[in-house]
């Protein structure tokens, strides 16, 4: 019997998810006698233009070519997962849409702001093709990765958690930092993932795995407000890393705007 065929592929990141995959210890090595990889350049596999049963996809749409290449992925691939908070949310690159300053940055930046080729904006993967199924994170959970490809490979739809950091501090015993320490932790409204590690570290999560659900960013923004924090730096705790997230672009976005109008 024929193994299913996989695919990684990478867009605008930074290469973290791939190396979260990569990380995955004891987890690979069984995924790897389960499928047979046929792309995935961090791990020294070439060959682009495979068709494959599941493609992973790291990385925001940003450039004319990258959206050429994400539509062939799609047409290549039975079904689409994106990797991560830049693949589902536009991730630090989506930052730029906040203020139309994609050209401006590229005239401060390159001495031939021609040879540039960038869209006006950094937009998830959903925005431009239809996809399967998501994993957030920031960078994403190793083991998630690979549950994911057991569920799809044996036809179960992939469990979506979508619990509160501020759950997984409680299985983990961990003691909130917001409410002893006063710190504006985003566990309320933040999803699980990641295994509460900031908490437990006694730092506060900045919301790296992307909203929760049934999330109430309204109380959250007033919580942090009564913390003292300035709109500037509210804005900055929802749209950080997932600031496409809607849920999150709605919350932060008032913000910004009341925070960096002088800018």
């Amino acid at each position: 019997m024929q193994r299913p065929h996989i695919a990684v592929h990478k867009f605008s990141s930074c290469d973290g998810c791939q190396l979260a995959f990569l990380n995955a210890g004891e987890d690979l090595l069984e995924l790897a006698q389960l499928v047979d990889i046929r792309h995935f350049l961090e791990a020294g596999i070439a060959d682009e233009y495979a068709q494959v049963d599941i493609a992973f996809v790291e990385g925001s749409i940003s450039t004319s070519e990258e959206l050429t290449r994400i539509q062939r992925v799609r047409a290549n691939s039975r079904f689409v997962v994106t990797l991560g908070a830049c693949a589902t949310a536009g991730g630090l690159q989506a930052l730029r849409n906040l203020d139309d300053s994609n050209e401006a940055w590229k005239h401060a930046v390159y001495a031939q702001p021609e040879f540039i080729q960038t869209l006006d904006q950094a937009e998830p993967v959903s925005a431009h093709i239809e996809v399967d199924f998501e994993l957030w994170g920031c960078p994403v959970n190793g083991q998630q990765v690979l549950a994911a490809v057991q569920q799809l490979l044996f036809g179960v739809t992939p469990l979506d958690p979508r619990d509160k950091v501020c759950m997984e501090c409680k299985r983990q015993h961990a003691v909130c930092v917001m409410v002893t320490e006063g710190r504006p932790c985003m566990g309320p409204v933040t999803r699980t993932g990641c295994g509460a590690l900031c908490p437990r570290f006694g730092r506060d999560c900045y919301a790296c795995f992307g909203p929760a659900e049934n999330l109430n960013t309204d109380a959250m923004s007033q919580r942090l407000q009564g913390l003292g924090l300035p709109p500037s730096d509210i804005a900055r705790r929802f749209l950080f890393i997932n600031s496409h997230a809607p849920a999150f672009h709605a919350a932060g976005r008032p913000f910004y705007r009341e925070g960096f109008a002088d800018d």
